[in-house]
């Protein structure tokens, strides 16, 4: 079960809660370090949110309700156990090349990776998703590669980066309620030149620097380490780009109109958004987008403009 915002939130007037920080909870949890920060991304433990750049902390009861269940610490262990290429592919019983071409199309995403001694990037699956796509998919593990498959691997697809930049994005949104912080997980995809495109503003890229989550990049580690996650935080595609500077844009909208970026001899006071956090992925109702731009109920021109905006498209006359 995924811990979220809301179930963490004292009642009005309660005492603070007793915190603990990572380090202490994972040795009190028998969790490697890598183990915990993998369990707390996934939502298996919650954290409580970090403000002003400290790091997060974790609640004593939060602590003991997991130590609490049934088959700790192997229960927990398990459900953060992650596979390399080479005992994923032992784990569904074919050879390397044949897990490296299946996790290349995106049948399997990895949801973590490390640096080798030679500072290559070496991509983790989790093993409960492995078996399970495995007892989905028997005939696309075991049988002939589709034809498919064999033109898009000829054709050098590899969608690995980004299906890992994908769900960790999408996991980090479900948590963050701030506007402008949803915004900076999108912007967050996007290398300079692509974000000042699409925000011109330089006071709102700086502010848009200033408040992305920490976690958003996971626990400092070397300098090779942070280097290789920030270049495989950006989008490398055309069509993974283009959603999301689309995204970007229509976050920053619902952003500025909570509040605007500061200003220099200005701070505006921060106000929280209106209905918490958000959960599973729905939205407090200031935050729902509206009509998507051409569909029913769209404002008219609503997908020139927004082309014309992210500078795909230059505004016509019908535009202006």
């Amino acid at each position: 079960m995924n811990v979220t915002e809301d179930t963490r939130r004292p009642a009005a007037g309660a005492a603070e809660p007793e915190c603990v920080s990572a380090g202490r909870a994972a040795q009190e949890l028998t969790l490697k370090r890598g183990e915990f920060d993998l369990a707390v991304h996934l939502g298996l433990i919650g954290a409580e949110p970090a403000t002003g750049g400290a790091r997060p902390r974790f609640r004593r009861q939060e602590i003991d309700r997991l130590r609490a269940r049934p088959g700790f610490p192997e229960s927990l262990r398990d459900q953060v156990r992650t596979a390399g290429t080479a005992e994923g592919a032992a784990l569904l019983g074919i050879s390397p090349v044949r897990f490296t071409g299946l996790a290349r199309i995106g049948c399997v995403s990895p949801v973590a990776f490390y640096l080798n001694r030679y500072r290559a990037v070496v991509w983790l699956y989790l093993r409960d998703e492995l078996l399970a796509f495995a007892a989905r998919e028997p005939d696309l593990v075991a049988a002939k590669s589709p034809a498919g498959m064999r033109t898009m691997l000829e054709a050098g697809t590899d969608w690995r980066a980004r299906n890992w930049r994908s769900r960790r994005i999408d996991r980090l949104l479900n948590r963050a309620a701030d506007p402008w912080a949803r915004a900076a997980l999108q912007a967050s995809a996007l290398d300079p030149v692509q974000l000042a495109e699409v925000v011109e503003d330089p006071y709102e890229r700086a502010y848009l620097a200033r408040v992305l989550p920490d976690h958003a990049f996971g626990r400092p580690g070397s300098p090779a380490g942070r280097e290789a996650v920030v270049k495989l935080m950006l989008a490398d595609d055309p069509d993974e780009i283009l959603w999301r500077r689309v995204n970007l844009t229509m976050e920053l909208d619902r952003a500025r109109e909570i509040r605007p970026a500061p200003r220099p001899g200005c701070e505006p006071a921060f106000r929280p958004v209106p209905g918490g956090a958000v959960v599973s992925g729905a939205r407090p109702a200031s935050l729902r987008p509206g009509p998507a731009p051409g569909r029913p109920g769209a404002r008219p021109g609503a997908a020139r403009a927004l082309l014309a905006r992210i500078g795909l498209r230059r505004p016509g006359r019908e535009d202006r």
